[in-house]
């Protein structure tokens, strides 16, 4: 491609409603695209817009990226954020040394762009253009737009943008700005909005007119980190971000609301494409990318997200089963949105006298705590034995009658071939209650008791399950015991029991998420970490990579074949840099296995992947490093399936208060409580990816988990009933 050409990489709505454009206007194009049904298309009946029964079509140059070599000098980049990596892997190479590449992509991506090809190479853009992709070859154009480009950190706009500009106008308004970043970071906040309509499956100006409280939220959300960064936000099309600012005056941000959902109404396009990526199309959406900067913004400069991260989470579940689009996710969100802000840190202490007073009153109830513990126990409940976790169930609900009456409401989900899981609610102070959550599942096989049952030898306690996690459920109904009994304030609580947790709550994640949502905090009774609470655990992702060769005679035909086994080989070392110990991110290949005989070059190979990560934004590195990895042999295909399991356990804010009062509990019941971060997950991992308040770790002092050494503490069982105790009376006054 000649130096006055543009390569647009990536032909979906945005890059092909802007190669259109330009090839309409004379320029010499060349598209991109990774989609060979698209490219084919594309040559063979030219690039075609359509307008509601009108289609143009224009003739461009188009080509996968195998079957284009360059150089390129002006690129216009526009695919999905989360392919950015695997682009610039393909564009660097090729780039002449003056060329440059502009982001016409949704999200924040010149960071990446120029850490791979130069900040003087990188152009900083904002477009806001709606259209899809309809059928191959096709685009349809949504309406009206905005589009600004602009140098990057807010340099005066130089020669080479105002010819891109001027060339753009051959679609519509583009304007050169020296603050592409403002407006960058004043669409986050109008895009936080349109993820969330995407929860549910209702036009966009509906659903933001019906749901303000919401909406404001995640808008006010984004623009809180932008103010911490110092950013000008400004105006597009019909949003005012100005008016969507956390202390905005009210009367001034519905008349915006207004004017922005009269304006969305007059698009044909009804719905955003992040609905259209999940509904239509069922395939990953690239918003999750785009807020990781938000987030990793937010978490350096101490501002909450809650709401945001519940959208995000929400999307991330629908991800997985679309089908489950629902508007009761933004009732959840509304309700949310209209907390207080700051609930866990506004008040005093807790009292001295009054958690001396439950620490007493559990201790003269520890031989019953030990005796409840002990019928536990007795329970098997392996997380494979359908029958003996419907039994195991069926105690705990007798004996949650005996313990604490009738609850005020009850729900039991059946759940197939995993456990069912528990709801039990019980009133008390406050509209929303906090989240009593645990497993009643363990890992031990059914039969271990009969080698391995209860035993108690003075303070130590062991047996299947004691210390993962049954005594941490005893240790919290007797919590609500104690306050019941000696008459303290309790907030209202929710007691949440799954049976599959230890098999990777693969059948009761949503059901946990979605009580969560209306919940102003979650206590996680999973067991201790030497004594201390968990404020932060790693993501888990378990991915498979399978590779594809061909088969021959290792012996007399050499080299006809592709071996799967050497390619993996290659691969397993391309994965092996993708690892980052500072960042608290590991990726082992733990088992492998490939080939049918020696002498048979390989036709297939496989290995397993366990990965940890400690931040939502390396487990999008990690996910975008993984669907970019292609073959070293072009003989041979590489496949990577499976998911992240549990999402980031990060520290926020909230985490963080919540611990600190669980520190001046225990400091009012004289002793001092640690917090520590852990690389295995928890039902809490998928709280706090909702946006949700956890103190997790807050029940079994002991050690073994998952191991014969199995063990718990006594004193510790009554310890932990007193901080459980004292931690909700304290909440129970915020």
């Amino acid at each position: 491609m000649s130096s006055d050409s543009y390569t647009v990489v990536g032909a979906g709505a945005i890059g092909g409603t802007l190669a259109f454009s330009l090839a309409r206007a004379g320029h010499r194009v060349q598209l991109i695209d990774t989609d060979a049904a698209h490219v084919a298309a594309v040559r063979d009946r030219g690039l075609t817009v359509a307008r509601g029964e009108h289609r143009e079509s224009v003739r461009v140059e188009a080509a996968t990226p195998d079957a284009f070599d360059g150089p390129v000098h002006r690129v216009l980049l526009a695919v999905k954020a989360q392919a950015t990596g695997a682009a610039l892997d393909w564009i660097a190479p090729r780039l002449a040394p003056d060329g440059w590449v502009v982001s016409f992509q949704n999200g924040f991506n010149e960071e990446l762009i120029a850490a791979r090809i130069g900040p003087e190479r990188t152009v900083a853009a904002f477009v806001n253009i709606f259209a899809d992709v309809i059928e191959p070859g096709v685009i349809l154009d949504g309406g009206a737009g905005a589009l600004v480009v602009g140098e990057r950190d807010g340099a005066p706009v130089s020669e080479r943008v105002g010819t891109l500009v001027s060339d753009l106008r051959s679609w519509g308004p583009a304007v050169a700005s020296d603050n592409v970043e403002g407006y960058l970071w004043a669409k986050a906040g109008f895009g936080a909005m349109l993820a969330a309509t995407a929860l549910a499956d209702a036009p966009m100006a509906e659903l933001i007119d019906r749901h303000p409280e919401t909406m404001h939220a995640v808008a006010a959300e984004v623009f809180d980190v932008a103010d911490a960064l110092g950013m000008r936000l400004e105006a597009f099309d019909a949003f005012e971000p100005e008016a969507f600012r956390r202390n905005a005056d009210p009367d001034i941000r519905g008349a915006a609301t207004a004017r922005l959902t009269a304006w969305l109404a007059t698009q044909s396009k009804d719905r955003s494409g992040i609905w259209r990526d999940l509904a239509v199309r069922r395939r990953p959406v690239e918003v999750t990318t785009h807020y990781a900067e938000v987030f990793a913004q937010a978490e350096r400069h101490g501002v909450d997200t809650p709401v945001l991260r519940s959208v995000i989470a929400g999307l991330r579940e629908l991800e997985r089963d679309p089908d489950r689009m629902a508007e009761a996710r933004l009732d959840a969100l509304d309700h949310l949105a209209r907390s207080t802000p700051g609930a866990h840190g506004d008040s005093a202490g807790p009292d001295r006298d009054r958690a001396r007073a439950v620490r007493e009153w559990l201790d003269a109830h520890r031989e019953d705590m030990v005796d409840d513990l002990a019928a536990y126990t007795s329970q098997g409940s392996a997380s494979d034995d359908r029958d003996a976790l419907a039994a195991c169930l069926t105690w705990v609900r007798g004996w949650l009658d005996e313990a604490l009456g009738t609850p005020q409401a009850e729900e039991v989900l059946p759940r197939g071939e995993t456990g069912d899981i528990l709801i039990r609610r019980y009133p008390g102070t406050g509209d929303r209650p906090v989240l009593l959550l645990g497993h009643y599942d363990t890992v031990w096989p059914t039969g271990t008791l009969d080698t391995w049952p209860f035993c108690r030898d003075g303070d130590r306690i062991t047996g299947p399950g004691v210390f993962d996690m049954k005594a941490g459920l005893v240790q919290a109904v007797w919590a609500l015991r104690a306050l019941d009994a000696l008459g303290l304030p309790r907030p209202a609580c929710t007691l949440m029991l799954n049976g599959d947790e230890e098999t990777g709550s693969l059948t009761s994640s949503e059901a946990i998420v979605a009580e969560a949502l209306g919940s102003r905090a979650a206590l996680v009774f999973e067991a201790a970490a030497d004594g201390a609470v968990k404020t932060a655990r790693k993501g888990i992702g378990l991915f498979t990579l399978t590779v594809t060769g061909q088969e021959a005679h290792a012996g007399l035909d050499p080299d006809a074949g592709a071996s799967a086994v050497e390619e993996l080989a290659h691969q397993i070392l391309r994965l092996a840099g993708l690892r980052d110990r500072e960042a608290g991110t590991s990726l082992n290949v733990g088992v492998v296995e490939g080939g049918t005989r020696s002498n048979v070059t390989a036709g297939r190979a496989v290995a397993r992947l366990d990965v940890r990560v400690a931040t939502a934004a390396e487990q999008d590195r990690i996910g975008a490093a993984l669907a970019a990895l292609r073959p070293v042999d072009a003989r041979t295909s590489v496949e990577v399936t499976g998911d992240w399991n549990r999402p980031v356990f990060e520290r926020t804010r909230q985490v963080a208060e919540l611990a600190e009062l669980a520190r001046d509990c225990a400091a009012a019941l004289g002793w001092e409580l640690r917090e520590t971060s852990v690389g295995g997950a928890s039902d809490g991992n998928f709280v706090v990816a909702a946006g949700v308040p956890v103190l997790d770790g807050i029940g079994a002092v002991g050690s073994g988990a998952h191991a014969r050494s199995e063990n718990t503490s006594v004193a510790g069982m009554v310890e932990r009933a007193a901080l459980t105790a004292t931690v909700l009376a304290s909440l129970s006054e915020r």
